[in-house]
C-alpha cells in the first residue's frame, strides 16, 4: 500500500465509529495469523504445497491419535515441573522468558549440553534442565527479586547456572542476562514481582495476555517489519509459547484457563519450518534453500527468515482447518499440533534422518 491510499483498517474503524457500531470491549486479537497470512499472500521464496500440506494433516491426526497426544503429554517429561502452583507459574516465565537460541555449529558431543539426573540434556531440554539443577543448589533462578539484585545474578553466577558439560557455552549469555534484568524491573513496577498478577490482569484470555506481554516486555515485542504492509508483522514466539505453556501445563484450569485459547497460532521457530519442509509442506526458492544447505546464518528480521516463519505459522493453520474439516470433533488446536511436529523433528534429527537442515538465525525471539 502507498502512502496515498487509505489504511482499510482505519476506513472500518472509522466507520463502525460513525454508524455507532464501535465496541471497545471486543476480544482480544494478537494479530499474529493475519500477519502470517499477509506474508504468505506476497511471499516469493517460501511456498506452500496444499497437496502435501492436506496429506501432512491427514498423517499428523493419526499419529497424535495412535500416541494419544494431548495436553497431559507436556507434564509427563521428567523435566517439566509437576506441582501446580504458583512456583511452577515462575518456573514456566522463566523458562520461555529464556527459551531461545539452543542450535550449534559444533559437532553433537561438542556442542552445549548439560549434565543432570545422570542424562546429557541438549537444546531446549538442556535449558529446563539447567533450571532445575539451580533450583535443587538453591539458586532462586525463578525469583524476580533475584534477578534485579546485580550483586548475587550476574553474568559470572548464569555462567554457572548454565555450565555446560563440554566446552561450549551457552549462546546469547549476555542477553539472557538483560532478559531476567528487563522482567524483573516490569514485574517489579506493574505486577508486584508476580507473574501471577500479571495472568490474573489478562482475564483468561490468551491473546490478552500474549498483548500484554508484547506491551510491556520488550523482551518478548517479537515483531518485524515487511516490504508492503504499514503494521509490523507479529510473531510473538515466547509470548505464545509461555501462554501454551501454562495451558498445558495446568492442562487448561486455574493458571492455565484461557477462553481463546485456540487464537494460539504455531511458535515460528526453527524446527516446525524444517519439519514442514521435510513433509513437502514447504518449499524454499533456490537462493534461499542454498543458504539453508549451506549452513549460513540469516540475520533476524532479514526477509527470507519472516518469510520462513510467517509461511510455516500459515501452513500449520491450514493443516489445523484440514484436521477440524474431516474430523469436527477433534481437539485440536495449533499448540498441539507444533508440539507433536517439534517433538518430531527432535526424533528424526536423534535418529539422522534430518533430510534438510533447520535455517539458522541467532536471536532471542526463538
Amino acid at each position: 500500500m502507498s502512502d496515498d491510499e487509505a489504511d482499510p483498517e482505519l476506513l472500518a474503524l472509522l466507520r463502525q465509529h460513525f454508524l455507532g457500531k464501535l465496541n471497545l470491549d471486543d476480544e482480544p486479537e494478537t494479530g499474529v495469523l493475519e500477519g502470517a497470512e499477509y506474508v504468505y499472500d506476497n511471499s516469493i521464496d517460501v511456498a506452500l504445497d496444499m497437496r502435501a500440506s492436506k496429506n501432512a494433516a491427514a498423517l499428523i491426526y493419526e499419529q497424535m491419535q495412535q500416541k494419544g497426544f494431548s495436553t497431559e503429554s507436556w507434564s509427563e517429561h521428567e523435566l517439566h515441573p509437576k506441582a501446580k502452583d504458583e512456583s511452577t507459574v515462575a518456573f514456566i516465565f522463566t523458562m520461555d522468558l529464556l527459551n531461545f537460541s539452543f542450535w550449534s555449529l559444533l559437532p553433537e558431543d561438542e556442542r552445549f549440553a548439560v549434565s543432570y539426573r545422570d542424562k546429557t540434556w541438549t537444546g531446549y531440554w538442556s535449558l529446563v534442565a539447567s533450571l532445575q539443577r539451580a533450583l535443587e543448589e538453591d539458586i532462586p533462578i525463578t525469583d524476580p527479586h533475584y534477578w534485579q539484585n546485580e550483586e548475587e545474578c550476574n553474568i559470572e553466577s548464569l555462567r554457572h547456572v548454565f555450565r555446560s558439560c563440554t566446552d561450549e557455552e551457552i549462546p546469547l549469555l549476555e542477553a539472557r542476562l538483560a532478559c531476567l534484568r528487563e522482567a524483573g524491573q516490569v514485574l517489579y513496577e506493574k505486577y508486584n514481582c508476580s507473574f501471577t498478577k500479571c495472568i490474573e490482569a489478562a482475564n483468561k484470555s490468551a491473546a490478552g495476555l500474549v498483548n500484554q506481554l508484547a506491551q510491556d516486555f520488550d523482551c518478548f515485542r517479537d515483531e518485524f517489519r515487511f516490504d508492503g504492509r504499514r503494521k509490523p508483522i507479529r510473531f510473538l514466539k515466547r509470548a505464545q509459547i509461555l501462554v501454551a505453556d501454562l495451558w498445558a501445563c495446568f492442562n487448561g484450569e486455574g493458571y492455565g484457563e484461557f477462553r481463546d485459547i485456540d487464537k494460539i497460532t504455531m511458535f515460528a521457530d526453527y524446527r516446525v519450518p524444517q519439519i514442514l519442509a521435510t513433509l513437502g509442506c514447504i518449499n524454499y526458492s533456490p537462493p534461499l534453500l542454498a543458504i539453508v544447505a549451506r549452513g549460513d546464518i540469516l540475520e533476524s528480521g532479514h526477509n527470507y527468515e519472516i518469510q520462513l516463519r510467517a509461511c510455516s505459522i500459515w501452513c500449520v493453520e491450514l493443516i489445523r482447518r484440514e484436521i477440524k474439516r474431516q474430523h469436527p470433533e477433534a481437539k485440536i488446536n495449533a499448540i498441539l499440533i507444533d508440539f507433536f511436529l517439534y517433538d518430531t523433528m527432535k526424533q528424526l534429527e536423534a535418529q539422522g534422518k534430518e533430510t534438510i537442515p533447520h535455517h539458522r538465525t541467532r536471536s532471542i525471539w526463538y
